[in-house]
Order: structure tokens, then C-alpha cells, then sequence
């Protein structure tokens, strides 16, 4: 009998948010594979939780899996966990999840914390629908490629995550692609140096640069983009940003969207073009009904 892998959230700081049943799951497991054994091992030990820890992460993650679906072969139970929040969403873990599954092995999550979720609960946007897209490229060109793309983004929110040292640098970034935005900026949730700042662009990036602690703790951005889509200028925009248009204004699926341009576009594009741009954002960003 095969054992279960078991997807564990852990805080994103604040060690009493995490859930009794991730507690107990923690301590009846056999192994725990963690992204960051030093990190984790504060969390387990705060909790007088003693089972087995190896570490997981993106340097080692394809070697380590093999090893690991053996042990869940063999009838032994795993607890995947990251340094903070929930696996897989920007760090290790889907490697295994993947191949667990490929395998017949059940994976079971254990819910709790995750910044993106917690930042989009506390931003006041219309969060109906959102956009995650962690980290930015490190390159400017592709940054700035990335921010381009994702004005079509069938949402008017998304969420970036950032390190302490670039936050500044992105968010001027942000300014330039979407000169209209308002974000909510969060950073050391739930830990020692946990602030939030709100506003334009140019008035958070103000309030960084006037606080001596800026540069510590990781953060969590939401984005309210406010990018106007001008669907008259032809040569400007193409028929996928016309097909988000029509989604976000008249809160259609895109297969409704493409339905409305081929029956109102006045012969201006033939069925095959509406047909391969929304495939275009599909691809992109997974938007179908």
C-alpha cells in the first residue's frame, strides 16, 4: 500500500497561524521534505515536532524526487512544506506533486497560508477575478516585455510578489506600463516589520523611500492596472485586446467575447483571426469560459 503525500501550508511569519490539522499531519508523517531545513526546523521544533526532515529545493528537486516517490512507494507518508505559506505557488514542489500523481500516489493539501491570497483579501480592489504572476523578470527588457503583456490580461488586478532590494525598482517599473494604477503594497506580513501601503504608484514608492526599514521582509503586491484599451485605434491594439475588452466591460466569458466581435466586428475580421487570437489568450492566460 502506497503512502500519501501530504502538501502542507506553514505561517508566512506568525508562528500561531498555523492550522492543528497541518500540526498534526507534521507530526504523524514519516518524512517532511521542506525547502529550507533551517528555516523549517524552527517551525517543527517550536512545536516539539521531532519527525524526519530533508531538504527540497529548486537546486536539488529532480534528484531528490525519485528518492522520495520511493519512500511513498513503500507505504511511507510525506509532508511537502516551503519556508512560508503554501508549496508550489513561487517555490518547489510541483516537481514531486507532479510525478506523485503520475504514479497513482495520492496528493492531499493541507490548507492555510499564502501572501498572495492574504494581500488580495486586505487591498479593497475588486478582487472578483486576479491574476497571479510572482516574481517579474530580473532583466529591465524583460520586465517591461512582461508589464506590456499582461495590460490585455483579462483582469484589472494582479499580483506580484518582490524582494526588498528590487521592490523600488519594480514598482517604478509598474508606473511606467500602468501610469493609472493604484496598488497595495505588503510587506513582512504577520512578521516584525509588517506594513501596508496604499495609493498610486509614485505615492508608495514616496512612503518606501521614507521608511529606514524598507529594505527588510519580502513582499506582495497587488496591482489595480486602471489600463484603458482604446478598441478604435486599429493599428495600436490587436483582436485580443478588442476580445478583453468586451470581457471586462460586459463581464463575459472569452468564448462569449469572441461570439460578440465575429457578430458585431462589421466583416472588419474574418473568423479565423477572432478564432487564433483567443486562442492567443488562452495560451497566455488560461482563460477560457
Amino acid at each position: 500500500m502506497t503512502g500519501k503525500l501530504y502538501i502542507v501550508a506553514t505561517p508566512i511569519g506568525n508562528l500561531e497561524d498555523i492550522s492543528s490539522r497541518a500540526l498534526e499531519v507534521l507530526g504523524k508523517v514519516d518524512l517532511v521534505v521542506a525547502e529550507d531545513t533551517r528555516n523549517s526546523l524552527v517551525l517543527l521544533n517550536h512545536f516539539n515536532i521531532r519527525t524526519k526532515i530533508i531538504s527540497y529545493h529548486k537546486f536539488n528537486e529532480r534528484k531528490r524526487t525519485e528518492g522520495i516517490i520511493n519512500n511513498l512507494t513503500q507505504g511511507e507518508n510525506v509532508a511537502l512544506i516551503c519556508d512560508a505559506g503554501t508549496p508550489c505557488i513561487s517555490d518547489p514542489g510541483y516537481i514531486l506533486v507532479q510525478s506523485a500523481v503520475e504514479q497513482g500516489i495520492e496528493a492531499i493539501g493541507v490548507c492555510g497560508a499564502c501572501a498572495a491570497t492574504t494581500a488580495v483579501s486586505i487591498s479593497g480592489f475588486d478582487c472578483e477575478t486576479f491574476l497571479f504572476n510572482g516574481f517579474l523578470p530580473r532583466e529591465k527588457g524583460a520586465a517591461t516585455k512582461k508589464l506590456d503583456e499582461l495590460k490585455i490580461a483579462p483582469t484589472n488586478i494582479i499580483i506580484f510578489y518582490e524582494s526588498p532590494k528590487r521592490i523600488i525598482k519594480t514598482l517604478l517599473l509598474i508606473n511606467e506600463a500602468y501610469p493609472e494604477a493604484k496598488v497595495c503594497l505588503c510587506n513582512d506580513l504577520t512578521k516584525k516589520y509588517e506594513k501596508i501601503y496604499r495609493g498610486s504608484v509614485q505615492n508608495v514608492i514616496e512612503e518606501l523611500q521614507q521608511n529606514v526599514n524598507h529594505e527588510k521582509g519580502e513582499y506582495a503586491l497587488v496591482v489595480e492596472k486602471n489600463v484603458t484599451i482604446n478598441v478604435n485605434q486599429q493599428d495600436e491594439v490587436g483582436i485580443e485586446a478588442k476580445l478583453v475588452d468586451i470581457m471586462v466591460k460586459k463581464h463575459v466569458s472569452l468564448r462569449d467575447a469572441v461570439e460578440e466581435l465575429r457578430l458585431n466586428c462589421n466583416g472588419l475580421y474574418d473568423r479565423k483571426s477572432i478564432y487564433n487570437a483567443s486562442l492567443a489568450l488562452k495560451e497566455l492566460f488560461g482563460q477560457d469560459n
